[in-house]
């Protein structure tokens, strides 16, 4: 039986100033795992793009709670962006790249799309009126490329 060997929770105001520290707390906690520059920017940009979607999307700017879990499991980092708002109708739709519910704000609808091409494993759950729930894992020091894994 596996155990998450290693956990960091933290809560912050869902404020668009406040993306700057889920990433460097995030990135901190992970620095155990001694990851590559690359991994690192993956890993930062991914947050980013979730709490950018919680203050953007999820709570529309207003006042509201974003919850970060982030835990280490082996070589394996599983962050969990949680917020309160309200919610994503069509989880299917938005996760579309180039899809935006606020075209208005010149958004680039590319959030979940970064997510996904930084991370190992996305997986977003939400209902309207409940909030969302945005789950990440990467294995860190897996250095093998798609390319090299396609020669075998």
């Amino acid at each position: 039986m596996e155990h998450k060997n290693d956990q960091m929770v933290v809560e912050f105001d869902s404020k668009s100033k406040n993306e700057s520290f889920a990433r460097v707390v995030v990135a901190a906690f992970v620095a155990r795992l001694d990851p590559t520059l690359e991994e690192i920017s993956d890993i930062k940009t991914a947050v980013s793009e979730a709490v950018t979607n919680s203050v953007i999307h999820g709570y529309e700017n207003g006042d509201g709670k974003i919850r970060i879990e982030t835990s280490i499991s082996g070589d394996t980092v599983t962050i969990i962006v949680t917020d309160h708002g309200i919610g994503i109708e069509n989880v299917e739709r938005a996760m579309e790249p180039m899809y935006t519910s606020k075209p208005e704000l010149e958004r680039s609808g590319m959030g979940f799309a970064f997510m996904e091409a930084f991370m190992d494993e996305l997986v977003v759950e939400s209902a309207p009126g409940e909030g969302t729930i945005v789950t990440m894992s990467k294995v860190i020091g897996n250095n093998e490329s798609e390319w090299e894994n396609s020669l075998e």
